[in-house]
């Protein structure tokens, strides 16, 4: 349990009867003590230990006084078994150990003089201490033992943080791999009356190297798993820390600098996304991230770790307030293994300051941030955060020059095919109101963007992507559409990936639907059709064309066909009426009147009603003309002339506006099986595919 190389005492008294102890100088050489605990919970120094019902000592309370204490060469361990199940017992080393005390009086509330020196490294499997992954501590001030006050110099240079990885929660599934801490500061701390602590503490303070991993659950047990977040250093310069009962913690730091970060975002097989695990969840499939939203936490995640690392989780929240932090060389890595193939993608490079803020302040601080998405395309957010609760933001995000064929897995599994080539651009704008509240606009720019081989999936839609692309392309190959979004983030099921997914299969499937009134806000019946008087091949109001043969012109994808149609109910008396009258004009009577009974009397109708003596009769006008037009047979083949002819006047319309001919195609004529629907007009209706 303990022993000592060498004590020396130059000056003894000892009053038995007044219980008094006065002791010189007091000398410690080598002093060793091993404290450990097993895994029942129990101390191995229980045993010393007095027991709640031992009997009370009689007569006063000792009292001691030392006038100096010098401890040279001392060693502390300690050795922790009652941890969690999978997680490697606490053993640590606190040696060497140097102590230097002052006048001390017990008991007396007047402070000591101290002074401390010690070296913390793991203890290894031999009971010896690790000298690789050690860390100092010294102490220089005063220490009052009752009740317990401090009052000095902090300093710490590679203070093992990660030797206590034990101690963390399990349920945050997190395993601290390495914490290295160090510090220079000035600190007060004092026990108040209720057992709380008042603590100030002014300096500097630097985390890092800095290693967190993150625990997977497989077949029902927690394992190590993958890196979730590091960096090299994260220093906090001019630190000032208030702790008091009842009272939030307060913090400030004038300049924090985050260097060489690195975080991993990963969507599970499942579907669940790593940073929703940090805390107890209930059991459910979540919404993947879309890459955007990945990026934006990742953003958060670095932001909130340089403003709150040296604060631990209380409540009341604690109040930060930070002048700068700035994030030098970041890089987040983004995996999700939910689709097959994988996905993977890297940001890198990532540079960027957030200026001053604080939690208990409205005003949002200014935020920018520089990087690389996956090697080549370039990330840009500048706008004004304010970190905490509520969340407060309004920033736009731009980036550049994505390839999209690393994507693939996205389309195969959603759209059912492969993307052989494009590029990917995003200009996002986003604010987020300190109540919740959400706007967005998500403008998404696809440069040649080229699906490739079918791919079968049962999660992919149904819509012919493949049109609605070469529709959405302009002349250059590039689609560029903006998808709003609004919303409340403290909506249970809010997510903004689910809406913009569906924002896009709604923009696919009025691009398939109503094609002409996704380009010119029209009806879209209206605008798919070009109508004709009835009878007539000849076109009236064309204004409508000139959009049309625009839209091809600007999609050389994007392939016209005209459908020419006739009634022949409606239209076969109409035909009838115009060679009707252009029988009576080739007359040339004086009247109409005159020259109707001069064509009905020169014409050889097998029907005209006559007399007893076999001549024709005189009959009014209305029936002279009634047994001329139905003389007149007007054949169907005379209606699918006249549909052809239709379609042919609007695919010359359009060529004369510039439409490309290779891509204008007229199509069998179509003729009316049965009566028209009610309000059906004469027409050539129009429709789009893709090449």
């Amino acid at each position: 349990l303990a022993g000592v190389a060498m004590a020396r005492i130059d000056e003894a008294e000892i009053e038995p009867a007044a219980r008094r102890v006065r002791l010189g100088q007091l000398q410690l050489d080598g002093p060793r003590a091993l404290l450990a605990r097993r895994a029942d919970g129990r101390l191995n120094i229980a045993p010393l230990l007095p027991t709640a019902d031992a009997p009370a000592a009689a007569g006063p309370a000792w009292q001691l006084r030392l006038a100096r204490l010098a401890v040279e060469r001392g060693a502390l361990r300690w050795r922790d078994a009652a941890v969690p199940d999978g997680v490697a017992p606490v053993a640590l080393a606190v040696e060497p150990l140097r102590l230097q005390l002052g006048a001390l009086a017990w008991p007396s509330t007047a402070p000591v003089q101290t002074q401390l020196e010690a070296r913390i490294a793991a203890l290894g499997e031999s009971g010896q201490p690790l000298a690789s992954t050690g860390g100092s501590l010294q102490w220089s001030g005063r220490v009052a033992l009752a009740p317990l006050q401090a009052s000095g110099r902090l300093q710490g240079r590679g203070v093992p943080l990660h030797l206590l990885n034990a101690y963390l929660d399990p349920a945050w599934g997190l395993q601290l791999q390495r914490a290295d801490l160090g510090l220079a500061a000035d600190v007060q701390a004092s026990q108040q009356a209720g057992g709380g602590w008042q603590v100030s503490a002014s300096g500097d303070v630097r985390v890092g190297p800095l290693a967190l991993l993150q625990t997977r659950v497989l077949d029902g047990r927690r394992v190590v798993g993958e890196d979730l977040l590091s960096w090299q250093a994260l220093q906090l310069d001019g630190l000032k820390l208030a702790l008091a009962p009842d009272a939030p913690p307060r913090l400030a730091v004038r300049d924090a600098v985050l260097d060489d970060a690195y975080a991993r975002l990963i969507v599970s097989e499942q579907g669940r996304f790593n940073l929703r695990d940090l805390r107890p969840t209930p059991a459910g499939a979540l919404t993947p991230p879309t890459v955007a939203e990945a990026a934006a936490s990742a953003v958060a995640q670095a932001a909130s770790a340089a403003a709150s690392a040296a604060v631990a989780a209380v409540s009341p929240p604690p109040e930060i307030a930070v002048e700068r932090i700035s994030v030098n060389r970041g890089m987040v890595d983004f995996n999700d293994r939910f689709v097959r193939p994988n996905y993977s993608a890297r940001l890198t490079e990532l540079q960027g300051s957030l200026g001053a803020f604080s939690t208990t302040a409205p005003q949002m601080a200014p935020l920018t941030l520089r990087g690389k998405v996956a090697g080549t395309g370039l990330l840009e957010i500048d706008g004004q955060l304010r970190p905490g609760s509520p969340l407060a933001l309004d920033i736009a995000a731009n980036a550049t020059d994505i390839e999209l064929v690393p994507l693939s897995p996205y389309a195969a599994k959603y759209v059912g095919y492969a993307i052989e080539r494009g590029k990917l651009s995003t200009k996002l704008r986003y604010t987020v109101e300190p109540g919740g509240q959400l706007v967005a606009s998500n403008q998404i720019i696809l440069n040649q963007l080229t699906f490739g081989e079918r791919v079968e999936s049962p999660d992919a839609t149904t819509l012919p992507v493949r049109f609605a692309v070469a529709l959405l392309k302009d002349g250059n190959g590039v689609i560029d559409v903006n998808l709003p979004v609004s919303g409340s983030i403290n909506a249970p099921h809010f997510s903004v990936g689910g809406l913009v997914w569906k924002l896009i299969l709604n923009l696919i499937g009025k691009a398939i639907t109503a094609p002409f009134a996704l380009f010119s806000g029209s009806d879209a019946t209206q605008e798919a059709e070009i109508t004709f008087a009835p009878g007539s091949g000849e076109l009236a109001a064309a204004d409508k064309l000139d959009r049309i043969a625009k839209l091809l012109a600007d999609k050389p994808g994007v392939l016209l066909t005209l459908t020419g149609w006739a009634d022949p109910v409606a239209e076969r008396q109409v035909l009838r009426e115009q060679r009707l009258a252009q029988a009576l004009a080739a007359v040339g009577a004086v009247s109409p009147e005159a020259a109707l009974k001069r064509l009905y009397d020169g014409s050889k109708l097998p029907n005209k009603p006559r007399n007893a003596l076999g001549l024709a009769k005189d009959l009014p006008p209305e029936q002279m003309r009634g047994l001329l037009l139905a003389s007149y047979a007007v054949e169907d083949e005379v209606l699918v002339q006249l549909a052809i002819a239709r379609a042919v006047a609007v695919r010359d319309a359009l060529l004369a506006r510039g439409a490309p001919n290779a891509r204008l195609f007229v199509a069998a004529p179509k003729l009316c099986d049965d009566a028209c629907a009610s309000g059906w007009r004469p027409h050539v209706e129009l429709s789009l595919s893709a090449q």
